[in-house]
Formats: C-alpha cells, structure tokens, sequence
C-alpha cells in the first residue's frame, strides 16, 4: 500500500529534504507551506499522517492540528517546532498530536517515527473505537459515526454538529467564545452569523435536555459563549 503523508513546512529547504526522503522510504507526499492550504487539502484528501509545523504562516500549527482532530480522529499527527520547552510539547499533545519531534532533528529518528505513527494509526482496536464514545447523562454519542442513542431513540446528527458538540465536550465546564466556536468549526474562509451557533444550541438542548427550557448540560453565556457541563 502506498501511505500518503500531508507536509506542511514553511521552510522551503527542510521542506525539500523532508519530502525526498519519505519518498525515497515509498511513500507519497503531498508538500505546503501554510496552514490554510494544510486545512484545505486535507479537506479534499485522506492522509495516513500529517506532519505539521507549529510555525507556519497563514494559520499556525497548533491551531492546524486543533482543526484537523475535530473532523477527523484518526490520522496520526506529528509536529516538527523549534519549540521544545515541556510547555510547547504539553500543548501540542493537549490539542491533538500523537507525537512531538524538536527541530534539529535527526533525519533516521524522523523515518522511524514517521513508521510507528502510520502502523498505529492503522489498528483501530475496538478499545479505541469505544474511547470515541462520549457519555452524559442519558446520552450516548459515537463521533465517528455521528450517531446519538438516549431515550428517544437512536438518530445521526450533521457532521458540522458533530464537530461543535465535540468542541464543547472537550472544553467540559469552561466556557467557548462565539469566535473561537466560529474558527473552530466553520473554519477561516466562513463565518455564520452567532444566531447559527444559538441555533444549534437549541438543537442540542432538544436532542439532549430532559427538559430543552431548563437546560442542564447546554448553557448560553451572555455575551461571551456556550459551556456544557455533564
């Protein structure tokens, strides 16, 4: 099988190098140099890995891997940064990477992680698919198939629905601003209106509120957000 690896680097020689020699290991590279077009390509293509560059115009890369882990779970994500204080590598693996690599690299270390991350990103144990399940209340979500199962019955929700109820349930109990909800979910290039996102609200709370006038897990903010508590 041909892997296919999405590179994003702004640094025209490393990204040069880095892309000769993962096609040299056989596997096919799909190379760009800010984070805008790492999101819009990776909209378009399934890649077995991403590696991502934390310093990268346009959109930086922690915003990037934040973005890919709400649509898609599975790809593998490794960050390649200067930064290598515990800080930036906490960060990083809070928002989403499997794996954090500090520039100057070796070039062998690099391959060889490459390897692990494409072979772990193919098993898809049952364990890890029930991680992907979230529970609240009388509520059950599977984010990889958009499927809601409570006490009206079971039904699938939108993939954009999907995408802000997870950001909501990532952020249990803190409260997400309009604009972070905005970027994060509808991306850079669009932007709903706010009434959307109350919109959307309401249907969480009719999907999942024993009683949606008296909510208890979906919580408007006036004039700052959405919080959910379970």
């Amino acid at each position: 099988m041909n892997y296919r690896i999405l590179l994003v680097e702004d640094e025209e020689h490393l990204r040069d190098t880095i892309k000769l020699n993962l096609e040299l290991e056989g596997y096919s590279v799909t190379a760009v140099a800010d984070g805008l077009d790492a999101l819009n390509t990776i909209k378009d293509s399934r890649f077995n890995l991403v590696i991502l560059d934390i310093m990268i115009p346009s959109i930086n890369g922690l915003d990037v891997c934040e973005r890919i882990r709400l649509e898609n779970r599975d790809t593998p994500v490794l960050i390649l940064s200067a930064k290598n204080t515990s800080e930036d590598r906490v960060k990083g693996l809070k928002l989403g990477a499997n794996d954090y690599l500090t520039k100057p690299f070796n070039l062998e270390e690099l391959l060889l992680r490459v390897n692990i991350l494409i072979k772990s990103g193919l098993k898809g144990t049952e364990n890890e698919k029930e991680l992907y399940k979230y529970r609240f209340g009388e509520n059950e979500i599977d984010f990889s198939t958009f499927t809601v199962t409570n006490t009206k019955g079971s039904f699938q929700i939108t993939k954009r629905e999907t995408m802000l109820l997870k950001l909501l349930v990532e952020k249990k109990n803190q409260v997400v601003s309009r604009e972070q909800i905005l970027e994060k979910v509808w991306g850079y290039d669009v932007f709903p209106s706010t009434r959307t996102i109350d919109n959307f609200i309401l249907a969480f709370r009719k999907y999942f509120e024993v009683d949606p006038k008296n909510p208890i897990h979906f919580h408007s903010v006036r004039g700052v957000g959405y919080k959910f508590t379970d």
